[in-house]
């Protein structure tokens, strides 16, 4: 494009400059909604495959049927003798087998309802592994012998996230009715429900719930290295169908590997962000067709400019190139403005998603989407100028100039 035409492309955006702002912001919105909805996307994608790699796609997940969120009936557990069997299949490295139930807390009158979890104090390590790879980070952990001792979630450490005033180490909980002094917070997790969390052994827990003992709510696998864990899952499942004497397909459990777990909720993520990416490219479209009405009124107003231009010379590929670089440069301008806004409003939500609880919901702003994002705003931008543009280059000089 020669100097000359780039400065009558501008001159003319700007003699227009009402029209065109009008249009880049119609641009400006579609690709702000593009940007922070797939920056979001793009984090909680990070966010599962960092939870694939720290929980290892070496763990299975054995859980009884019959109900939704573990330990809520206790009609349906796996049994100790279960995880016995389960620990001694060829291909099983190792097995944590773990209590869960829906606990009323009380710290000064206050009430609250969260979920207990009891945890085997000689394998913390294996189910940190499996938790995220969660760690203690003030106070201690469990240990044999702490019938009467909690480590708690992270958001006990701050006012109004789960109590009024924030919990400190020595501070004394009701759960379920038995008090508990709590000896340490664990790391965030990312959600809400997980990081208010209550800690305690199996021993505490059976203490507490004689009715649950070895009844357990679910048990965690290691395979073996060099074993496929879903070869090992269908394994286990056959195994313990026939040692608990049941029908294929009338099993009392399932046997999940954490692969398939978090695929579930990959997808699950994925549907989500395909609906609101939808919702958000109607807005793109819409900017899309407001650029081409724009570059169609322009080729109304200046049909005499063009017969102009071609009766001095110009040529038909000139005309053309000027109306799409005129559409192209507002997609631009848009682009860039929508990917600013875009970062803003992402980062705005991502600080009020963590400041509630949701550290997990993290923005991310890969220079390939940055680029990527401005880049599909000036193809926008000059598709949608393409036929106004087409349209500029076919007048016939003669019929441009008699134009009123």
């Amino acid at each position: 494009m020669r100097t000359e035409e780039l400065k009558y492309s501008l001159m003319n955006l700007m003699h227009r400059k009402t029209r065109s702002m009008l249009t880049v912001l119609s641009i400006v919105i579609g690709m702000m909604a593009v940007f922070a909805l797939v920056s979001f996307g793009l984090g909680i994608q990070r966010y599962v495959d960092e939870l694939k790699n720290t929980a290892g796609a070496d763990k299975l997940y054995v859980q009884a049927k019959g109900t939704g969120a573990p330990g809520t009936d206790l009609n349906f557990y796996i049994s100790k003798d279960d995880a016995n069997f389960i620990e001694k299949i060829k291909g099983v490295s190792e097995i944590v087998s773990m209590y869960a139930k829906p606990a009323e807390i009380f710290f000064k009158d206050q009430k609250r309802y969260t979920y207990l979890i009891s945890m085997d104090p000689k394998k913390i390590d294996f189910i940190m592994e499996t938790s995220n790879n969660i760690k203690v980070i003030k106070g201690r952990q469990l240990k044999n012998g702490d019938i009467d001792k909690a480590v708690i979630g992270y958001n006990f450490l701050f006012d109004n996230k789960v109590f009024k005033k924030a919990l400190n180490l020595g501070d004394k909980i009701l759960v379920n009715g038995k008090n508990f002094q709590i000896i340490g917070f664990v790391s965030e997790v990312g959600n809400p429900q997980d990081d208010a969390q209550i800690y305690i052994t199996n021993e505490a827990f059976e203490t507490l719930h004689p009715e649950y003992k070895d009844k357990f709510s679910y048990s965690i696998i290691k395979s073996e290295k060099g074993v496929d864990p879903q070869e090992l899952a269908d394994k286990i499942t056959e195994k313990l169908r026939k040692f608990k004497n049941q029908k294929e397909g009338q099993e009392d459990f399932f046997v999940m590997t954490f692969a398939d777990a978090i695929a579930i909720f990959g997808n699950i993520i994925n549907i989500i962000n395909s609906v609101l990416f939808l919702i958000a490219f109607v807005s793109v479209i819409v900017a899309s067709v407001n650029i081409m009405n724009t570059m169609y009124t322009a080729v109304l107003e200046r049909t005499q400019e063009i017969g102009v231009m071609k009766a001095i010379g110009a040529r038909n590929s000139d005309i053309r190139t000027i109306f799409l670089f005129e559409s192209g440069f507002l997609g631009m301008i848009g682009g860039i403005l929508g990917v600013f806004l875009g970062y803003l409003v992402a980062s705005t939500g991502g600080l009020i998603a963590a400041s509630s609880g949701y550290a997990s919901l993290r923005p991310i702003f890969p220079v390939t989407l940055i680029l990527g994002c401005i880049f599909f705003a000036v193809l926008i931008g000059g598709l949608s100028g393409l036929f106004p543009a087409i349209q500029a280059s076919k007048l016939k000089p003669v019929e441009a100039l008699r134009y009123e």
